[in-house]
């Protein structure tokens, strides 16, 4: 038997683990090709030569630990040499390369990419990477539009590659128990979630008045790369670097930070899939002013249906400080008795779960911590249970394990856990709420299967954006 035919037995063998276990949990099989690598690549080896595409801060975070997860970093990207420069320290061997175009087109010994541009460059830089026939390694959210991210899921299957969206709890096994313990029933049928971000802020609605004013471009930033397809517009250091997930433009704001954290867990654990409508308040926020940013503060809710046996859920989302989730009944007012980071008085950031019999909260990033509240509960279920603790990893948010996951998975050993399969859904969910605030006060009715809000033209409009010339998905 050939090496690369052992590889193949070797992914068959995981494909069907993966459909046991799939099966076993009561999830819809949705595992492809694309999960699993491309049959036709080349032998997997100890090691990997990785690309890595813009390298701020959390670029940097992804490539100092892919390479302690075992990862060749042999190219830096980015259109800025002062960012490039600076992860050259780490890398001094790493070839700088500052057009992905050009790195995937002449640069033949990478064996896959990883992607932490800002948000709007995501799904031109990862389907033409993708498109070359590389595994892709994404930062959330996945994509800046609802249309980008179905693009994305659809280029990793028709391109039989390995991916993974930089949600990094989602490899955490916190997530796992966290699940485990609503599908035992420990606190009945679920029909609320309420999940708080409001630690950190990204509207620039102070930034406004001077937004467009001139300013001299960075000697070595490639402005026109930066802006990729979104519509030119001058440099601002409001936008970069740094600042860009604040604008409408580029980012995403708060939804789209943190929703592929916060809301995963319940995303998992009830499969909630699209939801079926969404409608959002924001104080002191007017879309018609203030459109190129984020409000200060918001909450949108979602519908979703009845998935099967499982009843329908609301969802309940609140960023910043004007909207609060209700306080548990089980904790008294004024009392920092709950021991889950994230879920203190003041700045909270996780979820709680409501069920019929009881209620979970839990913290950001895989629901890292979780408790069932009530006085002996949690003792109670974990009666018998063992809790496995995470590793110490450096760097906030801990990611190593997740990169360790994708790049096991791009050797065939083992299932990418967040694939854009995954990832994609859950950020379209983020874009969703992120469109009901363009439209405030108005209940958006959602059509996933066709993609479009029936009959309501006005929310339509931002399922995507028009690129400039030269950019095209």
């Amino acid at each position: 038997m050939t090496k690369r035919s052992k590889m193949i037995t070797r992914r068959q063998a995981l494909k069907g683990a993966a459909a046991l276990s799939a099966s076993a949990a009561g999830f819809p099989l949705i595992v492809g090709p694309h999960i699993l690598g491309r049959a036709d690549a080349a032998a997997p080896s100890n090691t990997l030569n990785v690309a890595t595409i813009g390298v701020g801060k959390q670029g940097r975070f992804n490539t100092r630990n892919a390479a302690r997860a075992g990862a060749n970093i042999v190219a830096i990207c980015d259109v800025d040499d002062a960012q490039a420069m600076e992860m050259a320290k780490d890398f001094p061997r790493a070839k700088i390369i500052k057009n992905f175009r050009a790195l995937l087109e002449k640069e033949k010994g990478i064996d896959a990419v990883m992607i932490a541009t800002p948000d709007h460059s995501h799904a031109s830089i990862a389907i033409a990477a993708m498109e070359s026939g590389k595994p892709v390694y994404c930062e959330k959210p996945l994509a800046h539009t609802v249309y980008e991210c179905r693009k994305m899921a659809q280029a990793a299957r028709d391109n039989n590659v390995v991916t993974q969206m930089g949600n990094q709890g989602r490899s955490f096994h916190s997530i796992k128990e966290f699940s485990q313990c609503i599908w035992s029933g420990a606190i009945g049928e679920v029909r609320e979630v309420h999940c708080v971000q409001a630690a950190y802020g990204y509207s620039r609605l102070n930034l406004l008045p001077g937004i467009h004013d001139d300013h001299a471009i960075p000697k070595g930033l490639d402005w026109d790369m930066w802006i990729g397809g979104a519509k030119y517009r001058n440099y601002n250091p409001a936008y970069h670097p740094g600042a860009w997930r604040g604008w409408t433009a580029f980012g995403g704001g708060n939804l789209g930070d943190f929703v592929c954290h916060i809301i995963d867990p319940v995303f998992l654990a009830l499969k909630l899939g699209a939801p079926a409508s969404v409608v959002a308040e924001a104080a002191g926020y007017d879309p018609a002013i203030h459109g190129e940013t984020f409000p200060a503060s918001a909450k949108v809710r979602f519908e979703f249906p009845a998935r099967g046996q499982r009843p329908p859920v609301t969802l309940y989302w609140y960023d910043g400080d004007a909207y609060k989730p209700p306080h548990p009944e089980e904790v008294k007012q004024g009392e920092d008795t709950i021991p889950v980071p994230g879920w203190r008085a003041g700045k909270q950031v996780g979820g709680m779960v409501v069920g019929d019999k009881g209620k979970i909260v839990y913290g950001s990033h895989g629901a890292r911590e979780w408790r069932i509240l009530g006085e002996g509960k949690m003792e109670e279920y974990m009666a018998g249970r063992k809790r496995v603790p995470e590793p110490s990893e450096p760097g906030p948010p801990p990611n190593k394990k997740h990169l360790a996951e994708w790049l096991s998975a791009c050797k065939g050993w083992k299932i990418a856990n967040s694939n854009f399969d995954y990832g994609a859904p859950l950020t379209e969910i983020a874009m969703l709420g992120n469109i009901a605030i363009r439209l405030l006060g108005t209940q958006l009715n959602w059509d996933s299967e066709n993609m479009m809000f029936p009959h309501q033209p006005e929310a339509n409009q931002y399922l995507h954006t028009q690129y400039r010339d030269g950019w095209s998905l």
